[in-house]
């Protein structure tokens, strides 16, 4: 194995680390809100004035990095009624077809919500409890779109280059 190559593999895996730890935490984040929000206003008759811009926040971290996580595990929801009954060659030719398409719409899209995030950054709006930059709550969307996209480039590649039919790159599909 080349520098190259275990330099890309110890990357992927801090990159699924960072997802997971971010992920982890949003979903912590969100369960703490809403919990929290609740017993404050049974017991202390009051809301909290921060638990919807923090559970927002969290929302979409959790989903736009969920995007990336969930390509690479090969979790991902497809319609896979046509997939699973079509013969061997129609799967294998999908197993590369859909990713590669995948990859194409989720880098589009990567590209125009990193020009709705800039357009948010320049109206210098922040939010309305925590006072926190509104163009934060929009970092994480072209960023997930992006790493979603690279992921399906691999799940494509894993296709293209083995024999099997792979539905991530440590997943192969048994069907």
């Amino acid at each position: 194995m080349t520098f190259v190559s275990r330099s890309l593999k110890l990357l992927d895996r801090a990159i699924m680390k960072l997802e997971e730890i971010i992920l982890s935490w949003s979903i912590i984040t969100i369960a703490v809100m809403i919990v929290g929000n609740v017993l404050s206003r049974t017991f202390f008759g009051t809301s909290w004035s921060f638990h919807q811009e923090v559970s927002q926040f969290a929302v979409i971290i959790a989903t736009f990095m969920g995007i990336s996580y969930a390509a690479r595990k090969g979790r991902h929801i497809s319609m896979s009624a046509f997939y699973d009954l079509a013969p061997f060659k129609i799967r294998k030719a999908l197993s590369i077809f859909i990713p590669a398409l995948t990859a194409i719409i989720l880098f589009t899209f990567a590209y125009f919500a990193y020009h709705y995030m800039i357009s948010v950054y320049h109206t210098s709006r922040v939010t309305t409890a925590l006072q926190v930059p509104a163009y934060l709550m929009s970092v994480f969307i072209p960023v997930g779109f992006t790493l979603g996209g690279i992921q399906f480039l691999r799940n494509m590649w894993i296709n293209i280059k083995e024999k099997d039919v792979y539905l991530a790159m440590d997943r192969k599909d048994y069907t």
